[in-house]
């Protein structure tokens, strides 16, 4: 829980009008921004203006007639879960068992056998289903009517007790020793299939929450701890930052770190996706939840708690998973309005008939049938039962999706606008090529590399590992800057010197002399190339050097797959045009925007959105302002936190292929949520009005209606088993 939102775990939401009904309980608290509450996950997740006392949250949801608890306080584990569901197990095989005598009869009587219980024996077989196993339907409908709306419940419990009421009403009006025509296997088999429905919803659930339940089984309760010259066991919670752990072979990596003592393998597969183990030594980072492979390594810890990457990435699952997708917005209309409409039309159905010449009891069961079709739970689970299990199978090949509103704009992007260096191409440059204009090129590296001393930058650690490499010391600048979008510039014993891209020669007046040719030269082989020049006190061009660096595997067949999804590809770099155009010839890429500033990538997006929904794919703090500006943000893994925090998703590795496979994904889910509401309003289109022709009986109205719940949840477990193309 943080200042700014709070998410409460909620009970005894039915459908999609009891979402809607907390979500504007909570929207009315005074401090409140917005709201979003998921049927399928049960958790409201709320956006605070100010500072407000959780207890005053959860109040309001229980004046609407819900349950609301703080996170911590829920106390919901994983075998909670699994009991709950045990319990509703038992309760519907019980009511089963009892409606199946009740239903026994009219199962018979299409093969000629005529058979009927006693009256008091269905009584009896009745009455427990309707008041003891649908106990849970009243308990509802009433704090539904409490608090002046309608549910689910309140459905199920009036159409169910009319056909109770019915049949006892109709046991006492008959003749002694005469049966009379009785419903009780009406209301007891409606609330049996209800409750196989919701049993079934129920698990459908747990299975749609399936990749939060595997990413937090990974997070280690203990960790061995190395210290004073031996191993301790201690708890996660007793570590702290600098502390040493120990990773055995085949042991979880309990925290996020730095190796600093031994060789392994770590299988990180359930959170970058990666599926072949990587190669880890001193040096290399580490992340919390990782298999190790066949070494003892020694970790340095560097995050714990909710800074740890697993931690993250659980957030942000959770997150898209309690999000709202924007169409969801049609849903909740309907919903608000779904309940008291049914109510009409079912009072409507039962006066029609009766002033038609119907008999009461039929123009009774007709309304019945109506109120029990009528569930609108179908509509509520349609948009997050997708959004949980697309999310989720997502998240398992490595693929992040922050919210179900990028989910949502994914699936139509028709441009995708590549950074090149760390994206495209490995972002491990190295020098190919270096000429200083005067004096040797050890000279010219040991200025460079004064310049790049402590910069992160892929170019600077290019130009620092060949100083390394040649041995050649390197001095330390007095005052030194960033020049964005074209190099660095620092003062080394009275010197003013930089280091950058033709723009920065160009600013400082600077001809490029007898280097012009070989800098085009470089550049039109695709090299990268930066110019050392000193600014002050004599200007002058000291020396020019050419970075290659290669591409990455499968970055041509990310292109060619999102040319065949109809999807158009953009080089947009800051880098040289000859270094960009080479890149760009080598992937099948037709549109190059090259020397472009940061400030200036924002705009070019912005341009390209004219001609359609644009993704913009980047992994350094310069492409940040690009990836906010896009439809919809794709942060490369391994880049900044500023580019992941910009993004909508975020690939947990750096393979460009998981690009067209986020979008595939991205579609999928929304054609899942495109098919659930079909067919969720489908039912209700068709069956409402066939109970109220009197064409529908309670029991198959009852039928239909667990079978929509189950049938969109069902649909949306689908996704489940997608899988990237190529990447397995």
């Amino acid at each position: 829980m943080s200042a700014s939102t709070i998410d409460l775990p909620i009970t005894g939401m039915t459908c999609a009008s009891c979402a809607g009904r907390v979500e504007r309980a909570l929207a009315k608290v005074p401090g409140v921004g917005q709201v979003s509450v998921n049927l399928a996950n049960e958790r409201a997740h709320v956006h605070l203006l100010e500072q407000l006392d959780p207890q005053v949250l959860i109040a309001a949801v229980d004046k609407a007639g819900y349950s609301a608890t703080l996170p911590e306080m829920s106390g919901k584990t994983v075998q909670d879960a699994a009991s709950d569901l045990r319990r509703e197990r038992l309760i519907l095989i019980c009511a089963l068992i009892l409606a199946l005598p009740l239903v026994l009869p009219m199962l018979l009587q299409p093969f000629g056998v005529h058979w009927m219980l006693p009256a008091w024996v269905q009584f009896a077989l009745a009455t427990p289903v309707q008041f003891l196993f649908g106990a849970r339907f009243y308990a509802a409908a009433y704090k539904a009517v409490r608090a002046g709306a309608g549910n689910m419940d309140l459905l199920v419990a009036l159409g169910t007790s009319a056909g109770y009421g019915l049949s006892l009403y109709q046991w006492a009006q008959a003749a002694p020793g005469h049966t009379p025509h009785l419903y009780f296997e009406a209301s007891a088999v409606v609330i049996a299939l209800v409750l196989l429905g919701k049993y079934l919803e129920s698990r459908a659930k747990r299975q749609t929450a399936s990749a939060i339940r595997a990413l937090e089984a990974l997070r280690p309760d203990r960790a061995v701890k190395w210290q004073d010259g031996r191993e301790i066991e201690v708890p996660i919670s007793a570590l702290r930052l600098g502390d040493l752990v120990v990773a055995k072979p085949g042991e979880r990596i309990a925290v996020d770190g730095e190796i600093v003592e031994g060789h392994s393998h770590a299988d990180e597969a359930l959170i970058s996706g990666e599926s072949l183990p990587v190669p880890k030594q001193p040096g290399d980072k580490v992340t919390g939840g990782a298999i190790n492979g066949e070494g003892r390594l020694l970790v340095r810890t560097l995050a714990l708690g909710t800074e740890t990457v697993l931690a993250r990435i659980i957030r942000l699952v959770e997150d898209a998973q309690t999000g709202k997708a924007p169409i969801q917005k049609l849903v909740d209309r309907v919903s608000q309005v779904f309940v008291p409409v049914v109510l009409l039309i079912a009072m409507g159905t039962l006066i029609g008939w009766y002033l038609t010449g119907a008999s009461m009891e039929a123009a009774l069961i007709n309304a019945v049938a109506v109120l029990v079709i009528a569930c609108p739970c179908a509509m509520g689970l349609a948009t997050p039962a997708a959004i949980m299990a697309g999310t989720g199978v997502a998240a398992r090949h490595g693929i992040l999706i922050k919210d179900a509103e990028a989910l949502e704009r994914a699936h139509v992007v028709k441009h995708v606008v590549f950074d090149k260096t760390g994206t495209l191409t490995r972002g491990t440059p190295r020098i190919v090529g270096l000429r200083a204009a005067k004096g040797d090129d050890s000279q010219l590296l040991q200025l460079a590399g004064a310049l790049q001393r402590g910069s992160e930058h892929p170019l600077a650690k290019a130009v620092l590992d060949v100083c390394q490499e040649r041995h050649l010391p390197i001095a330390t600048l007095s005052a030194s800057h960033a020049l964005a979008g074209r190099g660095i510039a620092g003062t080394l014993q009275g010197r003013e010197l930089a280091l950058g891209n033709r723009r920065m020669l160009e600013e400082n007046k600077l001809l490029p002399g007898d280097l012009g040719e070989q800098a085009q030269r470089w550049e039109a082989e695709g090299n990268t190339v930066s110019w050392l020049i000193e600014r002050a006190p004599v200007p002058q061009v000291l020396g020019l050097f050419a970075f290659g660096d290669s591409l990455k595997p499968g970055a041509a067949e990310t292109v060619q797959r999102l040319y065949e999804q109809g999807i158009a590809s953009h080089l947009l770099t800051g880098d040289n045009r000859g270094s960009a155009r080479a890149v760009a010839q080598a992937l099948g890429i037709d549109d190059v925007h090259a020397e472009v500033l940061p400030a200036d990538k924002a705009a070019t997006v912005v341009e390209l959105k004219r001609s359609g929904s644009v993704a913009m794919v980047g992994d350094g703090i310069n492409d940040a302002p690009a990836l906010a500006a896009a439809d919809i943000g794709i942060a490369m893994g391994g880049g900044t936190d500023v580019a992941m925090h910009a993004a909508g998703i975020t690939l947990m590795r750096g393979d460009p292929r998981l690009v067209p496979a986020a979008l595939e994904i991205s579609r999928r889910t929304y054609a899942k949520i495109r098919q659930n509401l079909f067919w969720a309003f489908v039912y209700n289109l068709i069956g409402i009005p066939l109970a109220a022709a009197g064409l529908l009986n309670p029991v198959l109205a009852g039928a239909a209606m667990a079978l929509s719940s189950v049938s969109v949840v069902s649909n949306a477990l689908w996704l489940k088993t997608w899988k990237p193309q190529d990447l397995e």
